[in-house]
């Protein structure tokens, strides 16, 4: 799944990233390549080359003159300027929709190997990093550590990548330039290869904590690309699979005499 989280433009089969607008914006400080290579510590051939695989997708972007009282330098066009502001845009509209929300489950520790524990959770278990001496403990799970699968498409867990998964509907859609956030309502556990369960009990909580204008509630959240969106089909109602890696869901004690 892939976690392309970093705003870019697409034109022809270019991307532009912050990289290159880094570079275009270093050249019009420094008023030449050479200039824009010592300040960002890169390579001057390789510099000049991006310049030329920019301009072949995007039209001439640095203006180049010779001589003259100056000696001559290296400037933006009007095409390089639009292209920043394209990409201020994209950044704007990125950060407004790219803030992490973090979903807590909570319930007891039942089973540990070492550092990694299995916490009994509504959601199901979750096996996380949690402190060695948590009876009981808040798992969080942050959104762009969320992969999201078709069901006929999971991957299994392969060496030592164990991934918990979570079968679940999406129940919203916030859709930004760049990525989205998805809220995935979780459904009664079923057990995957990797331990994913649900006790009928139902004896812990599934909170959280969202930073955004979508109503998160008990819903797992995800941040994904357009991209993933498109091709996942994701709309309200879809079924869908969710995935986090063990070692990115992060567990503290909780005391639960402060619960009584």
């Amino acid at each position: 799944m892939e976690k392309e989280f970093d705003p870019y433009l697409r034109i022809d089969d270019v991307s532009v990233d912050r990289s290159d607008i880094a570079m275009l914006r270093a050249i019009d400080d420094r008023g030449s390549l050479s200039g824009a290579a010592a300040a960002l510590e890169r390579s001057y051939p390789r510099l000049q080359q991006r310049v030329v695989e920019l301009e072949a997708a995007a039209g001439p972007l640095v203006e180049r003159t010779r001589g003259g009282a100056d000696g001559g330098g290296s400037s933006l066009t009007e095409t390089a300027r639009d292209l920043l502001a394209r990409f201020d845009r994209l950044v704007a509209a990125y950060e407004g929709v790219a803030r992490v929300d973090e979903t807590v489950l909570t319930g007891p520790v039942v089973d540990r190997d070492g550092e990694l524990a299995t916490v009994e959770t509504g959601a199901g278990d979750v096996l996380a990093v949690v402190p060695t001496d948590a009876a009981t403990a808040s798992v969080t799970i942050r959104s762009d550590a969320v992969s999201l699968h078709a069901p006929t498409d999971v991957p299994r867990a392969e060496g030592t990548s164990v991934r918990n998964r979570f079968s679940g509907t999406v129940s919203w859609l916030e859709t930004g330039d760049a990525v989205a956030r998805v809220g995935v309502e979780l459904a009664d556990g079923d057990s995957g290869d990797d331990g994913v369960g649900r006790d009928d009990e139902d004896r812990s909580g599934v909170g959280n904590v969202g930073h955004g204008d979508g109503d998160a509630g008990s819903d797992l959240v995800a941040l994904v690309t357009r991209r993933s969106v498109a091709a996942l089909g994701l709309e309200p109602g879809r079924s869908i699979v969710a995935s986090v890696k063990a070692t990115a869901a992060r567990g503290v004690a909780r005391d639960e005499r402060t619960e009584e």
